[in-house]
């Protein structure tokens, strides 16, 4: 349910502030619940499974200004975990 409740939530980007819409989704929705649900799962395929639906739920134009190598500050717990 906070995979879709995340899905929302980016849906709303382009109609309100890409900044709000990163706030509520990433900041408080990813790293305060989804993420810790994550890292609670134990590595094997159903933890791969969510990191994907939630890689899938991110908007591509979020990355287009980026280097190779970065992220959003927002994603930084969710690319360390991805990386381990």
């Amino acid at each position: 349910s906070l995979l879709q409740l995340l899905s929302n939530i980016v849906l709303w980007d382009g109609i309100v502030q890409e900044d709000k819409v990163r706030d509520l989704g990433l900041s408080k929705l990813l790293n305060r619940y989804l993420l810790l649900n994550i890292l609670n799962t134990p590595l094997g395929q159903d933890n791969i499974e969510k990191c994907n639906k939630v890689v899938a739920c991110l908007p591509q134009r979020w990355f287009q200004d980026l280097k190779g190598g970065s992220t959003l500050p927002e994603l930084l717990n969710f690319s360390q975990h991805l990386l381990q």
